[in-house]
């Protein structure tokens, strides 16, 4: 993540905004859906993506729609 260029922020952090700016953050469920369904985060989106490097690819273009044109944004995913 660091050689991409993204932030990592540790649980502490995250449950500070979460708790303050639940609104301006977008947190990004990338499990199944049938596991996003069993329970997530409040306020969360579902973006199920395979662990696998060629899936990710694939979705790329799918990815950049989900997220918008913000680049500054808070966006987590889990």
């Amino acid at each position: 993540a660091k050689k991409g260029g993204y932030q990592l922020v540790s649980t502490e952090e995250l449950w500070e905004r979460y708790t303050k700016e639940r609104q301006s953050l977008l947190l990004v469920d990338t499990r199944q859906e049938w596991e996003y369904r069993t329970g997530h985060m409040k306020g969360a989106e579902l973006f199920a993506m395979e662990p696998t490097w060629l899936s990710r690819w694939r979705k790329r273009g799918e990815l950049a729609t989900f997220l918008g044109p913000d680049k500054d944004r808070f966006i987590v995913f889990y």
